[in-house]
């Protein structure tokens, strides 16, 4: 376990801002409370009326929402107003939309923790990619959005499909599957002076899994792999149930995720936190990295972690920024369980998933409206697959919902 300067009366208390654009990191903000350390929040005007833990933060500052995003001037100036009267030790997103806005303004105030520079491989797609390959990895094939007679030259040389995605959204807002050159163009012609914003991809098919990590003085101290039902692009652009289930640890499925995730968080400079990635398993047998995060991961993952493991990725997380390379950090011992996380779009705005009922079922969404999800665990992976398969198709008929995939990010 760790220890931290936080909870040493001998020290004074950490100031940690916390910027979120989005309703989440609840566990982070209470341990840090729990570590004794002072808790700024800031967030979007949207989010005043959600349920934050106002008993763990000291003070909540928030920003206006433009198009839902955050002007970086407003934010530098409001935070270096801010600074007038709190000493700020640790800025830290919740968010994969305020990693770069925390880098920026860490190199503005001059606080401890990632840079610009380094932020850019865990935020731009296309940033990430080049490093990649640049350091031997393999990866899709692709191409920035610039140059139109080089991304004539690449669309004669990679056959389509080809995927469309923004460098700087998350998840998979505002990807676009592309099967021709005219169809390409068309897109392009919509994103007008937007298009150098946009990497074109070679989709490469197969299983995509994701690997969740906590590294502390560049030593990665957890990792654990998991295998998503339908690749998360699919689930969004068509429609279906999100799953994912963490794979048997030591299995030969495992290992090599565990390795090529610790090369790409080494040659990408991750000094200490939290890591989500994601990688393709080839249908040509070969594994390629499709994208990194310096976050925990999105949709409930870190419940899933949690679930398998007993390891709280937010609470981690928050030890790491608090211990900040200045104070011995372990994280806690793993349980070795399996884990399997649904989630699905529901029509009923208060889906009831009581009818769910096996003794395996450890978590419910219950907080999130026209939205149902369960996780289960057990110490047979075999169980928990057969389990997230009868749970899918049942979800299916219960309360599978589908929207239009989003273009933009929402609150």
């Amino acid at each position: 376990m760790s220890t931290s300067p936080g909870n040493d009366p001998a020290k004074p208390r950490l100031t940690i801002l916390c910027l979120a654009s989005y309703f989440k990191g609840l566990d982070f903000i209470g341990e840090c409370r729990r570590q004794g350390c002072r808790v700024l929040l800031l967030t979007s005007h949207s989010l005043r009326d959600e349920e934050w833990p106002r008993q763990n933060i000291d003070e909540i500052f928030y920003m206006p929402d433009v198009e839902k995003k955050w002007k970086i001037e407003d934010v530098m100036l409001g935070v270096s107003y801010m600074a007038r009267s709190e000493n700020i030790d640790r800025i830290v997103p919740l968010d994969d939309f305020d990693v770069e806005t925390a880098a920026m303004l860490r190199e503005h105030l001059r606080v401890p923790g990632m840079g610009d520079s380094t932020a850019r491989y865990f935020r731009d797609k296309l940033a990430m990619r080049t490093k990649a390959r640049d350091e031997g990895l393999a990866v899709p094939e692709f191409i920035h959005i610039l140059n139109h007679g080089k991304l004539r030259d690449f669309m004669n040389r990679v056959p389509p499909p080809w995927v469309l995605k923004p460098r700087s959204l998350a998840g998979s807002i505002g990807i676009k599957k592309i099967a021709s050159a005219e169809e390409l163009w068309a897109a392009l012609q919509l994103l007008g002076d937007q298009q150098s914003y946009y990497l074109l991809e070679q989709y490469v098919p197969g299983d995509i899994y994701h690997v969740d990590t906590i590294v502390y003085e560049r030593e990665l101290l957890f990792a654990i792999a998991s295998r998503y039902g339908r690749p998360p692009m699919e689930v969004s652009q068509e429609g279906d149930i999100f799953t994912t289930r963490t794979l048997p640890r030591g299995s030969a499925e495992e290992r090599p995720l565990l390795a090529l995730n610790e090369k790409v968080l080494q040659a990408f400079g991750l000094v200490r936190g939290v890591s989500h990635s994601e990688f393709i398993a080839g249908r040509d047998g070969r594994l390629y990295f499709l994208e990194t995060s310096a976050r925990v991961g999105g949709a409930h993952i870190a419940d899933l972690v949690e679930a398998a493991t007993g390891i709280n990725l937010w609470a981690e997380w928050a030890k790491i920024e608090i211990a900040g390379g200045k104070a011995p950090y372990r994280p806690p011992v793993a349980k070795n369980d399996s884990a399997g996380l649904l989630i699905s779009l529901a029509r009923q705005e208060q889906p009831d998933t009581s009818g769910y009922n096996d003794p395996e079922i450890v978590w419910r969404l219950n907080d999130k409206k026209h939205h149902a999800g369960l996780i289960v665990k057990s110490p047979d992976p075999g169980r928990v697959q057969e389990l997230i398969s009868n749970y899918a198709q049942r979800f299916r008929q219960d309360f599978f919902a589908s929207e239009p995939p989003r273009d933009k990010p929402s609150y």
